[in-house]
């Protein structure tokens, strides 16, 4: 089974480092090659780093509530930039304040988000997805 890249990141103004350093350490773990691009990423970083890493997946992480705003307009500057088939997921703390998550899900899957987590969502759940969604690997 080859490789496949992951480019994560926290995006926009977001400066919470810890959630992202163990994600990257799980997802090298379970057998990926990560680019990890820290914290306070823009889009058009991801963007760059995939291109440059023929990435397979752009994982984005937010915790401080603003990635609705910080995600939109994301898959179509994918799509601009030749990026057609990449996987686009999002976890953490994505919207501000409680919402049920089935809303934000369907609001991020509309903006072009191939999967959706919460707040607090294991590693291991995004690695089984990520497996499925790249290698049709069923856990």
């Amino acid at each position: 089974m080859d490789k496949k890249t992951l480019v994560i990141g926290v995006i926009g103004a977001d400066v919470h480092a810890v959630g992202i350093q163990i994600l990257a350490y799980a997802f090298a773990e379970a057998g990926f090659e990560v680019i990890n691009l820290g914290v306070m990423v823009s889009q058009e970083e991801y963007i760059e780093a995939a291109i440059e890493s023929a990435a397979d997946a752009i994982v984005v992480s937010s915790l401080y509530g603003h990635g609705e705003l910080d995600c939109r307009g994301l898959r179509e500057k994918c799509d601009e930039a030749g990026l057609t088939n990449i996987l686009l997921y999002v976890g953490g703390n994505i919207v501000v304040g409680k919402q049920p998550f089935e809303e934000v899900e369907k609001r991020f899957r509309a903006m072009g988000f191939s999967r959706v987590f919460g707040p607090g969502t294991p590693p291991e759940a995004a690695i089984a997805a990520l497996k499925e969604d790249l290698y049709g690997a069923r856990p």
